[in-house]
């Protein structure tokens, strides 16, 4: 299994993994939109300001993860983690977590202090995401689930909270995405 920077040309495969993959687990209508989001993210983020990794093996995309600027009033460089595909049947092979892992060690090789996600806490914790607040780390825009609000800390540092606002990128700047 290869896991690694997506390349260009992998953009439509992609977003059909993102697209049947959320279709599959949530309904087709949460499947459009969450490919289009990648879609959008692929195509209208400033190459600094993502990241996007994949799991392949011989023949096809099985998995994919995107990484995208978070901006807090801090001098710390900080990533968001979402969204996250495997494809269905690929599921449960511990794909995602080698993904994420991957993509993780990428990020500190790039010097990012910080990555968030919000997501399922039962998953990401098990990848070294800790639990936090809103009034520690300020999202973007109010969160419909606060429980799912997640950090880990690239460095050796633990996390400590930042006060002030946070941006996201243009794709995610949309309150249903919270």
């Amino acid at each position: 299994m290869y896991y690694g920077i997506y390349e260009k040309g992998q953009s439509k495969a992609i977003i059909e993994l993102f697209t049947q993959t959320f279709a599959d687990s949530e309904g087709q209508n949460e499947g459009k939109v969450i490919g289009q989001l990648v879609s959008e993210l692929l195509e209208s983020t400033k190459n600094e300001d993502i990241f996007t990794f994949v799991a392949k093996d011989e023949t096809e995309i099985l998995g994919s993860i995107l990484f995208t600027r978070l901006t807090f009033e801090s001098d710390k460089t900080a990533f968001l983690l979402a969204p996250v595909a495997v494809s269905t049947q690929s599921q449960g092979k511990g794909i995602g977590q080698a993904l994420i892992k991957a993509g993780l060690e990428a990020l500190k090789q790039h010097g990012v202090d910080l990555v968030f996600t919000y997501g399922d806490p039962s998953f990401y914790t098990k990848i070294g995401f800790e639990r936090i607040t809103e009034q520690e780390f300020r999202a973007p825009l109010p969160l419909s689930y606060p429980h799912g609000w997640m950090a880990q800390s690239l460095t050796e540092q633990p996390l400590e909270a930042i006060a002030g606002s946070s941006s996201c990128v243009e794709a995610f700047n949309k309150p249903e995405m919270w």
